[in-house]
């Protein structure tokens, strides 16, 4: 039996910088969420299934928006990245609110997935090229050969602030690391500043970046599962607080040689609503796109 190409879709945070769920904001003229757009794109790019990776509360109002329309057009599993799906030996920490970070909600997605897949953002707008980008090194990767999409900053960036962005540190093609910064036009010139506290840093209008949009094999569950219980007993003077972040398990499977990571560069650019104001621009362009062919009017009729 031949195994899906999955989209998983990490759709089980809040935007709480814009004030609700960004990924059920409407932005098409049907009332299309970006979410919508970036399905479309990938069914057109050959994935055949959908993983969506949400909190349980809101399962209703993705089956009853994004499920209801897509569900004729592609497979669909809903997944939940639970608090207490904790390694054996574990119970929730007492007060503990914050989900466990980006690492664990793939991982939620274990059970469902049976061969190479991709990994994105709901409230990003990718743009079809990066799906099809992706959807290609997935088809001849090899467990452990990893795929990151890596986008020029300067086609990242949002005109009402700071946006968080990776900065991707390069050699051959091959991703050595990530560095998480906030990223921003300072006097004309891009500015990043890690959000290690290290020292703020130029970045070239082509620099290329990621924006959660990554390629894995099966072999990425194996290690992220081994690890959990590493991190729990790293982390127990700040178990309030930490999270388990897929950039920083990227790199520590490089470093252990655990499997390589080929950055694959797009022209696309991104778009998305990360502060309020972002909005317009997103409708602007989702109207253009519309007028020049790339998208049908209504996006699933």
């Amino acid at each position: 039996m031949e195994k899906d190409l999955t989209l998983v879709i990490m759709a089980a945070g809040m935007g709480s910088r814009f004030g609700g769920l960004k990924q059920i904001e409407p932005v098409g003229p049907g009332g299309e969420f970006i979410i919508d757009y970036s399905i479309y794109d990938a069914i057109q790019s050959g994935f055949t299934k959908i993983v969506f990776i949400i909190k349980k509360e809101n399962y209703e109002i993705f089956k009853d928006t994004v499920g209801k329309r897509i569900e004729s057009h592609i497979k669909v599993e809903y997944v939940f990245q639970e608090m207490d799906d904790l390694p054996e030996g574990y119970t929730l920490p007492k007060d503990r609110v914050r989900p466990w970070g980006t690492s664990h909600a793939i991982l939620s997605a274990r059970n469902v997935v049976d061969g190479n897949f991709g990994v994105i953002n709901s409230d990003d707008f990718y743009g079809k090229e990066s799906f099809v980008v992706l959807a290609n090194h997935l088809r001849g990767a090899r467990d452990g050969e990893f795929g990151l999409v890596g986008y020029e900053c300067a086609n990242t960036l949002a005109k009402s602030g700071a946006v968080k962005r990776g900065v991707c540190d390069i050699e051959n093609g091959s991703l050595l690391k990530i560095v998480e910064s906030k990223c921003e036009i300072v006097n004309g010139k891009i500015v990043a500043t890690p959000l290690s506290g290290d020292e703020s840093f130029e970045v070239s209008r082509n620099q290329l970046v990621s924006m959660n949009m990554f390629g894995f094999t099966l072999k990425l569950f194996k290690y992220l599962e081994l690890k959990f219980p590493e991190f729990l007993e790293k982390n127990k003077d700040n178990i309030q607080e930490c999270e388990y972040l897929i950039p920083q398990s990227i790199y520590e499977g490089i470093v252990e040689k655990e499997w390589s990571v080929n950055v694959l560069p797009t022209t696309a650019k991104w778009y998305g609503i990360t502060y309020k104001e972002d909005k317009e621009g997103v409708v602007e362009a989702i109207e253009q796109k519309i007028s020049r062919g790339e998208y049908p009017k209504e996006l699933w009729n």
